[in-house]
């Protein structure tokens, strides 16, 4: 199993950023798939999320209208968008396969726990920064 993520950088406060991950291993199209971000200070956080067929999709509140997540089944990738980047959004992205129930709990329960996450890539680093 491999998931391998790209498209991190350096990025001006406003700017944007395209992460994509490549899967490789399993059968990407039978996952609900998830984009985690870290911090040293806030910890892990779930940004994004989607399910196996694209519908439906998962933003948390710190991102939701700036960022889009999408995939291609065909292709064995996954993306995510990123606009009007903040320093906030400063982290280390990762492309992770999430339980099937994550997308709908998230929705009335932010926590995140380890057993939520299946495969994880190695992590894109994003830095908004002047």
């Amino acid at each position: 199993v491999q998931l391998v993520e790209s498209g991190g950088g350096l990025v001006q406060p406003g700017g944007s950023l395209r992460l994509s991950c490549a899967a490789d291993g399993f059968t990407f199209s039978g996952y609900t798939m998830s984009w985690v971000r870290q911090t040293p200070g806030k910890g892990l956080e779930c940004v994004a999320g989607i399910s196996p067929d694209g519908r439906p999709t998962y933003y948390a509140d710190s991102v939701k209208g700036r960022f889009t997540i999408s995939r291609d089944n065909h292709n064995y990738t996954l993306s995510l968008q990123m606009n009007s980047l903040t320093s906030e959004d400063t982290a280390l992205y990762y492309c992770a396969t999430a339980s099937s129930g994550l997308l709908s709990r998230l929705l009335v329960d932010k926590r995140i726990h380890h057993h939520d996450f299946g495969y994880w890539g190695q992590g894109t680093q994003v830095t908004v920064s002047s």
